[in-house]
């Protein structure tokens, strides 16, 4: 981790000393939440609380169609929404203090393939994808609704894909940060071949982190599946900062010759 050094003089009423403030590298993770469709940021404010007391700076919103654009809930596409993730992202970089090399993306479902393809647009250090969705690659400046009606994503969603296939697992492919994949056991709306098709696409990344949810549904709909997905995102989180700050510690640094503790010619009552 680098530090940063000022010198600094300390003034006791009309006498001067010099001093040295050794600070560490002020740039810290930041994280960005992206909910599915038809949630909000509200469903990630807790979570993010929680998180950015391990030191991190975290951003959520509303995807457009949501919460106060919902007007248009109807009409908004894929492409829109992704501008959506990217302006996020954009925002929370340029914050002060925010490490742009160290940016984690945390996406569930429509969220989750939102926040796949953005890393191909964007540096992503850190990849979590709760049961994320996957749509075919065609229409996608159409109103996001219209895909349940033009594309028959159930038979889509119960086979595995080719990770050349899709756009959303393309990006996938080329990823090589580190990933979280969370597959809720009871979920009817991304069924396990699509966690499957995510998974055998990430074949470049650095490390790969595989859960499942006992007892969950999609929504995540109890309280003790809300529990086990933050723990889990947490614990895994922790892990990714915890690594990430280890090897950024130097060396320690030796002792400049001649400047010991006590200087040879010190007087013997310097103690």
């Amino acid at each position: 981790m680098n530090t940063f050094e000022e010198a600094v003089r300390i003034t006791i009423g009309s006498d001067p000393i010099a001093g040295t403030i050794i600070t560490p590298g002020t740039l810290i993770p930041g994280v960005l939440f992206v909910h599915g469709w038809g949630g909000s940021q509200e469903q990630y404010l807790a979570r993010a609380r929680e998180i950015s007391a391990l030191g991190c700076i975290c951003l959520t919103f509303d995807l457009r169609g949501h919460a106060q654009t919902r007007d248009q809930y109807e009409s908004v596409s894929r492409a829109k929404n992704l501008d959506d993730v990217v302006a996020a992202y954009d925002l929370l970089s340029s914050r002060a203090h925010v490490d742009t090399s160290s940016i984690a993306v945390i996406g569930s479902s429509y969220g989750g393939y939102l926040s796949a393809i953005l890393a191909t647009v964007r540096p992503v250090k850190w990849l979590a994808l709760r049961a994320p969705a996957l749509y075919q690659d065609s229409g996608w400046d159409l109103p996001k609704l219209q895909l349940h009606q033009q594309q028959d994503l159930v038979a889509y969603r119960s086979h595995l894909i080719e990770s050349t296939a899709n756009r959303a697992l393309q990006a996938c492919r080329a990823f090589d940060g580190d990933v979280l994949l969370v597959e809720s056991e009871n979920d009817t709306i991304i069924p396990r071949p699509v966690l499957t098709s995510y998974r055998e696409a990430f074949i470049h990344a650095h490390s790969l982190t595989y859960r499942c949810l006992e007892g969950s549904d999609h929504g995540l709909t109890t309280e003790a599946s809300q529990r086990d997905y933050t723990t889990v995102l947490v614990a895994w989180l922790k892990e990714m900062l915890r690594g990430a700050r280890v090897g950024q510690l130097p060396a320690p640094s030796p002792i400049p010759p001649g400047s010991p503790e006590v200087p040879p010619h010190a007087s013997r009552q310097a103690a």
